[in-house]
């Protein structure tokens, strides 16, 4: 369904047209001279949350490779590597074990749930109306807007830290608080402008950084190859079954942040996109990155132990590696952390949208741009301790989006062989009349199975302030709280009776609801 101006300009409100209304804009806006090029073209991509019609489904599969190893292009994963061997006190093996394990795990569920973007050639955020409703969606929505500003705030200060090494390093300029303050906002900057201009410069960008960050990897593997103690490393003994579970729990915490996503960087694939090429593309994009830097980390934690730990998360590279390869490195590493969060906040675009943030795609991600602002300061500025907030946070989010992900996967396989898996008029619409109205606008089964799965997944949590009743359950102490979260949202919303989608209104158009 081709949207002319205003009709993206209601869908961006989180407003969709009337049935009668969306066919009569959709043929006005084919014929138009604007209509020769679609938003998938644009230098700055005009499509928010409203389906990309059949005719503009021109993306290829292979374009999410580079999507998904820019995902995993972050020093934190250097960092979660040395809590492998400092905190979870595993071996070489184990490391890459962990690493190959939660990357297989958690992005084969975003390859999975990707292909529902093929399906409906909506963002995540807006297929998930069918499956809660359009009312219902508003929780889950927004828990995960929420969590995509602690995501988004993470990343601004990480990227802000290598910003300020990379200064010292070269310089010699030491951090201040204006310096600080600065480097963000520049970092954020950034964040927004790239996020703003849409989905053709993010596959640029992903394209280039990946080929940059390869190289330079590549390089430092070398360095650490012939440079580290191989004999300390070798000789560590094997960790315990218990806190290899768990460092596979944390490490997949970080994928699993990205599963409500999938479908975005999907929904300009044709129909006849195979659908076992995206799974296979998403995962071998994310591993190509994320156990070799988990691996690294943990090497390099061997000699430098404070990695693990460090307030800094990223200033530790200048020590552990000659200035001639960390700069570069930092400074790629840098490219890379921008593009994650402009990932995140191109996404975080479309949830604000069907929150009922009536801006443009492009203008709404300034929201969470700000709060990851204020957030990042606060982090930097206040807080004791980088790595446990991170962790704390990583926790609280592979839940949240848990819950999610098992009840929206339960309907996702419901409709696989459905002719019209998803209705885009049905999507947009947001009064009475939507096929997506269930009862009252909620999806009971949905709505229920959702909260039951998150507030136990919350009581097998424990981060630096708060732990749950569950904790000391064998759940618990191995860190599977989120994948016993997925399994029981999953599971009650397949036990409960299946939900009745309406019959969409054939007679007048009714208004839809802001």
């Amino acid at each position: 369904m081709a949207a002319s101006p205003g009709v993206a300009g209601a869908a961006h409100a989180g407003e969709g047209p009337s049935p009668a209304t969306s066919s009569k804009s959709s043929g006005s806006a084919s014929d138009s001279p604007q209509a020769s090029q679609s938003p998938h073209d644009e230098t700055v991509e005009s499509r928010g949350i409203e389906p990309v019609p059949d005719h503009e489904r021109r993306g290829r599969v292979r374009e999410l490779f580079p999507t998904w190893v820019a995902a995993n292009i972050s020093v934190l994963l250097l960092t979660m590597g040395a809590g492998l061997v400092v905190f979870n006190g595993l071996n070489f093996w184990q490391v890459l074990l962990a690493a190959a394990v939660a990357g297989s795990v958690s992005f084969g569920l975003v390859g999975l749930l990707s292909v529902s973007g093929k399906w409906g050639g909506a963002p995540g955020a807006m297929l998930s109306r069918a499956t809660f409703g359009v009312r219902g969606n508003y929780f889950p929505g927004m828990i995960l807007w929420v969590a995509r500003f602690g995501w988004e705030t993470i990343n601004a200060v990480t990227g802000a830290y290598a910003v300020l090494t990379v200064l010292d390093l070269l310089f010699g300029v030491r951090t201040s608080t204006p310096l600080i303050i600065v480097t963000l906002l520049v970092f954020v900057g950034v964040t927004f402008l790239v996020s703003g201009m849409g989905r053709k410069v993010l596959n640029i960008c992903n394209t280039w950084s990946t080929y940059l960050f390869g190289v330079f990897t590549v390089l430092v593997l070398i360095y650490l190859i012939t440079t580290i103690d191989w004999d300390a490393m070798f000789s560590k003994p094997a960790g315990g079954t218990a806190m290899l579970i768990a460092g596979i729990g944390t490490i997949a915490a970080g994928g699993i942040s990205w599963i409500p996503t999938g479908p975005d960087f999907a929904r300009y694939l044709p129909h006849s996109a195979d659908g076992r090429k995206i799974f296979g593309t998403t995962i071998s994009g994310a591993l190509l990155v994320l156990v070799p830097m988990v691996l690294m980390g943990g090497v390099m934690s061997v000699e430098t132990p404070a990695l693990a730990k460090t307030d800094d998360p990223v200033s530790f590279l200048g020590e552990a590696l000659p200035m001639w390869l960390a700069v570069p490195y930092l400074v790629i590493a840098l490219i890379g952390m921008v593009l994650i969060n402009s990932l995140s906040m191109y996404s975080a675009g479309f949830t604000a949208q069907t929150m009922g943030v009536k801006l443009p795609r492009a203008w709404a991600v300034s929201i969470n741009a700000l709060i990851s602002l204020v957030g990042g300061l606060l982090l930097m500025l206040v807080a004791k301790s980088f790595y446990g907030s991170f962790i704390s946070f990583l926790s609280l989010l592979a839940v949240s989006f848990s819950a999610w992900v098992g009840v929206y996967a339960v309907d996702m396989l419901r409709r696989r062989h459905k002719a019209v898996r998803y209705d885009p008029e049905g999507l947009l619409d947001t009064s009475r009349s939507s096929r997506y109205w269930y009862a009252g606008g909620y999806c009971w089964q949905a709505m229920t199975a959702w909260g039951v799965a998150l507030v136990l997944g919350l009581g097998f949590t424990k981060v630096d302030w708060f732990t749950g009743p569950l904790v000391d359950t064998w759940i618990g102490r191995n860190g599977l709280g989120w994948a016993a979260t997925v399994l029981l949202a999953a599971v009650l919303f397949a036990v409960l009776p299946a939900p009745r989608e309406s019959e969409p209104a054939a007679a007048e158009p009714v208004a839809a609801e802001a």
